[in-house]
């Protein structure tokens, strides 16, 4: 009896997580209006100012995702895209770009800066106290998915360098991390946000 219970309890708790969870399938058929700025499956935006959504992570992209919807991460292109899903929509999204393969175009960095953005990503800058970004992006761009993170290999120059812009100016000031990522883009240059844009660009 006692094995019962057990097994009807555990069998609860797992169909709640399952339920809680986003499913890829169900996100598919929702993406579809994403396609025409971010590409089929978000993997080839249709300009390098907007971000690929393949696999940044779904904790990370959910995020966002709550983000744009409420208003607090201010994205004029999406006004109005978000308002009528819901918080299952937005879980299901994020779990289907998350499952996206990533496609990395090397033809996007610019060679003269590869070498300082790769010193940038990986040991910081000590003199202006930047810490180096594989400390939370991983080594290899890959994100850290539990705590949030996103994946940075691979992604579009133009769009880490306006997103470390927007950090430093303030402009994205009320989303999950920003007070992370604002301290750490106060403390860049220009030449040092173009130079690390261009690195991870390139970044299996």
């Amino acid at each position: 009896m006692k094995r019962l219970i057990a097994g009807v309890v555990l069998g609860v708790s797992l169909s709640a997580m399952a339920h809680g969870a986003g499913d890829p399938a169900a996100g598919e058929q929702k993406a579809a209006v994403c396609a025409a700025c971010h590409g089929q499956g978000g993997a080839k935006p249709m300009m390098a100012s907007y971000p690929k959504l393949t696999g940044l992570g779904e904790k990370y992209l959910y995020r966002q995702l709550t983000d744009i919807k409420s208003g607090d991460r201010s994205i004029p292109e999406m006004t109005g895209l978000l308002t009528a899903m819901t918080d299952q929509d937005l879980k299901d999204l994020a779990a289907y770009f998350n499952k996206q393969e990533l496609v990395v175009n090397q033809a996007n960095a610019d060679e003269e800066l590869i070498a300082q953005g790769q010193a940038i990503f990986r040991g910081g800058n000590m003199a202006s106290g930047v810490p180096a970004c594989a400390g939370c992006h991983n080594p290899s761009g890959k994100g850290n998915e539990p705590a949030g993170y996103p994946a940075l290999g691979g992604q579009n120059a133009e769009y880490v360098a306006k997103q470390l812009q927007a950090y430093r100016d303030g402009t994205r000031a009320t989303t999950a991390n920003a007070s992370i990522m604002a301290d750490v883009a106060s403390k860049l240059t220009d030449a040092e946000i173009e130079a690390v844009a261009n690195y991870v660009s390139g970044l299996h």
